[in-house]
């Protein structure tokens, strides 16, 4: 069977590693570099019309896929308690 738990862990660190190369670009010249490498320079200045957006929106991901996976485990734990208490 599937467990949720693991579900939810995964893409609760899909969602950190999303934020986290969201982050890296929005604070730091890689991206400007990159964008630089293939020709399309022209486009710099609007990068942060999309990528502070999509850092706002990864961040709530993050954190909405922080609360499932907890919510989870405290589930799993409580009834995982209740069956050693009724046995």
């Amino acid at each position: 069977m599937n467990d949720p738990e693991k579900s939810y862990r995964k893409r609760f660190i899909a969602a950190i590693v999303g934020t986290g190369a969201i982050a890296l670009c929005c604070f730091t010249p890689i991206l400007v570099l990159g964008v630089g490498l293939v020709g399309l320079s022209a486009i710099t200045p609007y990068l942060d019309y999309v990528l502070f957006p999509a850092l706002g929106i990864f961040i709530l991901v993050t954190v909405r896929a922080y609360q499932k996976w907890k919510k989870v485990q405290r589930e799993k734990t409580l009834t995982q308690s209740k069956e050693i208490k009724s046995s």
